[in-house]
């Protein structure tokens, strides 16, 4: 239920995209045909938040075979040798729907925990396992950015996004879940997302508030 405590402050939020990569597109070595309808939305809302000034942050996946530092459900196929999401390839890239032009990642830089800037309060972040937040420079990159509110979308909900979600919660930010720019979300997911107190929304909704908070203070 949203209260006081949980009500979204829209003048201090951050977008987070999870894991949208070419890898998971059409055309991709791991494509994900539920990920196509999401890819419109989510470009809408990180033309708004860059509208506004507000931060988008992409978070993305990246397997090194040389490292091994990968969740453990995925490490056979990676030693197998499955071309997939490897450092430096067109798979890994973020895509180019949902990007202001097309940044090209720095995989060195972000496998090394550091934050790649591709824009105008816009930044890349590494994570190595589901959630956003474990081992990642993420919650103090918000708190830098005094952001207490996040927007979430990102692919798909039943892992890395709802990890990342419950993970936000328990760090005490405000959620917003945009319900058509995460795929394969489903009822009894929005019903698990609202009794933690996030607020499901569509992408044009959120969209809007953030324009009519905006507008508001002019």
């Amino acid at each position: 239920m949203v209260n006081s405590h949980t009500k979204p402050d829209f003048s201090h939020i951050a977008l987070l995209t999870v894991d949208m990569q070419r890898a998971f597109l059409p055309g991709g070595t791991a494509s994900r045909p539920e990920n196509v309808p999401v890819v419109k939305s989510m470009a809408l809302l990180a033309g708004a938040f860059r509208a506004k000034n507000l931060p988008v942050v992409h978070i993305v996946r990246i397997y090194d075979p040389a490292s091994g530092d990968i969740d453990r459900c995925r490490r056979k196929m990676v030693e197998e040798g499955r071309n997939y999401l490897k450092p430096g390839s067109e798979d890994v890239q973020i895509a180019l729907e949902i990007l202001a032009c097309d940044a090209r990642l720095d995989t060195e830089l972000l496998l090394d925990g550091r934050i790649q800037t591709i824009g105008e309060r816009e930044y890349v972040i590494y994570k190595p396992r589901f959630g956003a937040f474990y081992r990642t420079p993420l919650e103090n990159h918000l708190h830098s950015l005094e952001v207490n509110t996040l927007a979430v979308a990102g692919s798909n909900f039943p892992n890395c996004p709802r990890a990342t979600i419950y993970e936000a919660a328990d760090r005490d930010f405000k959620l917003v879940v945009a319900r058509d720019s995460v795929s394969l979300i489903d009822d009894t997911g929005v019903n698990q997302l609202e009794a933690i107190g996030a607020t499901v929304c569509t992408a044009h909704d959120l969209a809007r508030s953030i324009e009519k908070l905006l507008e508001s203070s002019i």
